[in-house]
């Protein structure tokens, strides 16, 4: 994957909005691995993976391999405003959720496809 956009323009989006993307890019992901996996019910099986506080998990496995510039972007999605968190996650999992889409949206725009599928791997297993 080439880059879509500059590392320039990247700091201009939101850190909501890059969230947004990474939230999708984190979808894509699961449901390629349950596919690829032959999962009978995957809608099922991809809230192991989906839910904040299976993301904040996740989290934890990822921080210590992440850059120092991934560690900025990450940490710029944990700090944001957040609106609401889901009955089914605590303020500091959301956050730290929010925290990995956004450090997702950021390098799927950045066309680090691989390293996506790096810390995709550290975070849930291979």
């Amino acid at each position: 994957m080439t880059e879509i956009i500059g590392k320039p323009e990247l700091s201009q989006i939101s850190a909501a909005s890059l969230a947004y993307l990474g939230d999708s890019v984190l979808e894509i992901f699961v449901r390629e691995r349950l596919v690829l996996r032959g999962v009978k019910t995957p809608s099922v099986e991809s809230l192991k993976y989906v839910t904040a506080p299976a993301q904040s998990e996740a989290v934890e496995k990822i921080l210590p391999q992440l850059t120092e510039e991934e560690s900025d972007v990450y940490r710029r999605g944990r700090n944001c405003v957040h609106s609401g968190v889901p009955k089914n996650a605590t303020p500091a999992q959301y956050r730290r959720a929010t925290g990995l889409e956004t450090l997702f949206g950021y390098l799927y725009l950045s066309g680090e496809n691989d390293r996506l599928r790096e810390l995709f791997a550290v975070g849930y297993g291979e």
